[in-house]
């Protein structure tokens, strides 16, 4: 089975990356990895999918957040911060994964890259997440 490097991240803040609303995660310490990241949802919030794996991404820089970064990020801004910039972003099905603070590495069956329609069935419709979960 293949290996993934991994990122835990709450809702709703996963699912706004997953549907492309959030290009930029945040977070209080940088990393000099780049490539493939397999975002998981955490356990906490229960807001569905939960405690899987959401979608894979490309985290392609890591730098100090700018002014004009944070309305991409989909939150208030906080110091320090650093923005992970991401791209190429692609569904996968929620296969349970139990998360851990940091990068952490995964061992998963080959992924099935899920179709744009085949998203929802994995998800209850939620009121408009970005106005109700701003910091």
């Amino acid at each position: 089975m293949p290996m993934y490097r991994a990122l835990s991240l709450k809702q709703p803040w996963a699912n706004l990356i997953r549907d492309g609303h959030k290009t930029i995660e945040t977070r209080t310490w940088a990393t000099p990895y780049r490539g493939e990241l397999l975002l998981c949802a955490s356990k906490i919030p229960a807001i569905s999918p939960f405690g899987c794996a959401v979608c894979l991404v490309e985290l392609i820089d890591c730098q100090p957040m700018r002014t004009r970064d944070w309305a991409k990020a989909c939150i208030a801004p906080y110091a320090p911060a650093f923005g992970w910039h991401l791209g190429n972003v692609r569904p996968v099905p929620p296969i349970p994964v139990v998360g851990t603070l940091k990068i952490f590495s995964v061992e998963l069956p080959d992924l099935l890259i899920l179709e744009e329609s085949q998203v929802n069935q994995y998800q209850k419709p939620l009121v408009d997440i970005k106005q109700s979960h701003r910091r």
